[in-house]
């Protein structure tokens, strides 16, 4: 399943194709005892996404289509609540809890726009890790390399797209796992202005940083979908000519120790895109090189963490994966002070960056520093915390000044790599605008 969500809308449109078909295909793949669906999805409910899937016919034939997205198959990131169902966040902690009474808010506007619910993929536990692995749940391989991982926190998700189990996914995003997994699947992904999508009903790892978004084939894939968990007209933005565009290359500690792989893919994408006539710019930001201090002591992201998570390590400690636990665990370690300071000087910082890029249409680097490590060079924790915190590097960067950003296939490259695109807080469809002429330019 190659397609993008506009081709089979058309298909479905002029009756070449129906959702049955598109999801019995979908789950075909989910079923395929050689593939990956046993590890991409942790639940899968093969009789539920058949009746969605007629429903959807039968009401295209009396002229009901609400969106793009009806009768697609979509996936769900396991965090999100499905009425009737368990969110378990990729753990086993919470394989207890009584199942979700209502659909979370991203979900509910996908059922509204048509779109097939196919099922609720893998993720690292609880969100917090770049990489993917789930030793509960096993790990999904890479699509391109099956000896590499997925990405994560949304592994599943990407895989689920680049194996053709879905058409799209929704993911969330708190310090990449939208774009790092799209990235290491050769696929497209979005990270909105965090508030520009509800997270009622979606398993928080951080109040302060979490966004929901698409993972897809094309960015305009992703602006559908993004439009749709708006609350907005389910529409792609126009690409515009890159001829003038101006594109900012932030010189800082983002372009640093780059695999050879990746540094050669990405001069090639600024090559490519500067014969297509934007105006490729390198620009000092050392603003960007404060970031690492100031979250040294773990940053939002633990701390708010341990905020959720404090009274479920007392009574299920030690059922948690240990590398995701000690990473929690060093929220304990902050003062509130510390934690009130923290915030205002990314106030500070978000303000300081907006002044000193709001004359560029959006800055551009690498989404990832490397490509996909093999599962093999990630069993001695401290190997593992070390790719990790490079993996989440470039993307966290923009969750912590609250960018909107996107993430392109770097397609003339021999390894999976992604190119980042950031735009302006709160521009979101200019920025996928923007992404989508991009995205052209460089596949």
């Amino acid at each position: 399943m190659t397609d993008t969500i506009l081709s089979l809308a058309a298909a479905l449109a002029d009756g070449r194709t129906t959702s049955l078909a598109l999801t019995e295909a979908a789950i075909a793949r989910i079923e395929d005892p050689e593939g990956e669906g046993a590890r991409a999805f942790l639940r899968f409910d093969r009789e539920a996404a058949l009746a969605q899937a007629r429903a959807s016919d039968l009401q295209r034939t009396h002229g009901i289509v609400p969106s793009p997205l009806a009768g697609i198959p979509i996936s769900v990131k396991d965090l999100f609540d499905v009425r009737g169902q368990v969110t378990t966040a990729g753990s086993t902690v919470l394989a207890d809890a009584p199942p979700a009474e209502h659909d979370a808010a991203a979900i509910a506007r996908l059922r509204a726009a048509g779109a097939v619910i196919i099922g609720r993929t893998n993720m690292t536990e609880f969100a917090f890790s770049g990489l993917g692995l789930n030793p509960h749940y096993g790990t999904p391989a890479n699509p391109c390399d099956r000896t590499r991982i997925p990405g994560g926190s949304s592994s599943g998700a990407a895989v689920s797209v680049a194996d053709g189990m879905a058409v799209a996914a929704i993911g969330s995003d708190t310090g990449g796992s939208i774009r790092i997994p799209a990235a290491f699947c050769r696929l497209a992904g979005f990270k909105p202005t965090q508030a520009r999508v509800p997270r009622d009903g979606a398993f928080p790892l951080s109040w302060s940083l979490d966004s929901v978004g698409p993972i897809a084939r094309s960015i305009a894939c992703c602006a559908i979908i993004d439009a749709v968990l708006a609350g907005e007209e389910p529409t792609a933005p126009c690409e515009p000519s890159l001829e003038g565009l101006r594109l900012v290359v932030p010189r800082s500690y983002l372009l640093d120790g780059l695999d050879a792989c990746v540094s050669e893919a990405f001069d090639d994408a600024l090559d490519r895109l500067a014969q297509a006539g934007a105006k490729i710019e390198d620009r000092a930001l050392p603003i960007l090189d404060r970031i690492p201090a100031l979250n040294a002591r773990g940053g939002l992201v633990t701390a708010e963490a341990y905020a959720r998570h404090r009274e479920l390590l007392e009574q299920a400690g030690d059922r948690y994966d240990p590398r995701v636990r000690s990473r929690i665990q060093r929220g304990a370690q902050q003062t509130a002070a510390e934690y009130i300071e923290l915030t205002r000087a990314r106030a500070a910082l978000m303000a300081e960056t907006d002044a000193l890029t709001a004359d560029v249409d959006a800055l551009v680097l690498p989404t990832v520093a490397i490509v996909p490590p093999r599962f093999d060079a990630l069993q001695v924790d401290e190997a593992y915390n070390r790719i990790n915190m490079l993996v989440l590097r470039n993307t966290s960067a923009f969750n912590f000044l609250e960018r909107p950003a996107a993430t392109v296939p770097c397609c003339g490259s021999a390894c999976p790599t992604g190119l980042m695109i950031v735009g302006i807080r709160g521009q979101d469809r200019r920025l996928l605008a923007v992404a989508r002429a991009v995205e052209t330019a460089v596949s």
